[in-house]
């Protein structure tokens, strides 16, 4: 569905992005991460067809993004980061200015701006200015927008940048709604968020791709020991240091000062809460709390994302 292959953007001497390649297959929901100019912003114009690569290919569909920019614009709807709306104008009258731009058929028009109002949740507010309407309410002007003409892509830069909580999770409740139908590119610094509504990451910085997989597999490839919180009451000291002392143990830390929470780092070969919590039996103590802990989404985006600045500087 949307496929890269060594897309490198130089703006004058200054490389934006060099030799990123990913795919996207059809109905994925794929999150693109990375900090402030990484180049997130350069692929997604290169994608959206706003301007060109210095080299490599990109294809939407089929259709290349130098050789068939009309017909990828046709089969796509973009969210850039700063939504460009007409202020002056009522939601109705600039989704019909944006249908016609997008060569939607009269005979259909009024259809197609129901259909997206009411997927938007803008029919209240549809003969209602633009400029009068909340932050929350322009940003689902600008995803009806992107919904005209039924893009099969849908292309979204940090869609809930701006938003207070209460509109973040309704525009992420559309997201979740509209994922089923359409394959979706999603670039955000919201970093829970992603692992909410994406199956897979794209992981750049610097320019360059760090890592394309899922959270999961992700976890599994950067979790050297497993992490273990647990929780207890009673002799506590001497407990600790007898599950210090258990086999595949490599790391024994108090979580905070105010409860007898523990961290216990052990080798991934093997489950050690069984015998961790007989240990407990065993000493004494009551068992509040025994669980693994998995690395977050920005566990894992900071981890990458700090290794490669140390490689960087530990060859230079």
């Amino acid at each position: 569905m949307i496929e890269a292959n060594g897309l490198t953007k130089f703006y004058g001497p200054i490389g934006a992005i060099k030799n990123v390649s990913f795919q996207i297959e059809k109905g994925e929901v794929v999150g693109f991460l990375g900090p402030n100019g990484a180049g997130k912003s350069t692929t997604i114009r290169i994608l959206t067809c706003y301007m060109p690569p210095s080299s490599g290919t990109a294809r939407v569909e089929g259709f290349d993004v130098m050789e068939n920019s009309l017909q990828i614009r046709e089969r796509i709807g973009y969210l850039p980061e700063s939504v460009p709306l007409y202020k002056d104008l009522t939601v109705r009258r600039f989704l019909r200015f944006a249908a016609s731009a997008k060569g939607v058929e009269a005979k259909r028009m009024s259809a197609e701006i129901s259909r997206v109002t009411s997927a938007c949740g803008l029919e209240k507010n549809a003969n209602r200015i633009i400029g009068n309407l909340s932050k929350g309410f322009r940003q689902r002007v600008g995803l009806a927008q992107a919904l005209l003409n039924d893009p099969s892509v849908l292309i979204l830069d940090e869609p809930t940048i701006g938003l207070d909580p209460t509109q973040i999770i309704e525009i992420r409740r559309l997201i979740l709604d509209l994922r089923e139908e359409r394959t979706i590119l999603l670039s955000s610094h919201i970093l829970p968020e992603v692992a909410q509504l994406c199956r897979r990451v794209i992981i750049i910085n610097k320019g360059e791709i760090v890592a394309t997989d899922s959270p999961g597999n992700l976890t599994s490839q950067l979790q050297k020991t497993v992490k273990i919180l647990l929780e207890v009451s009673g002799p506590t000291q001497e407990f600790a240091q007898a599950i210090e002392n258990m086999a595949g143990v490599q790391k024994v830390s108090l979580e905070t000062n105010e409860t007898s929470k523990f961290v216990i780092e052990t080798d991934p070969s093997a489950d050690r809460r069984p015998e961790i919590a007989a240990m407990a039996v065993q000493k004494g103590c009551g068992l509040l709390e025994l669980r693994t802990m998995q690395l977050s989404l920005e566990d894992i985006f900071m981890q990458l994302v700090t290794e490669e600045s140390s490689e960087e500087g530990a060859g230079s």
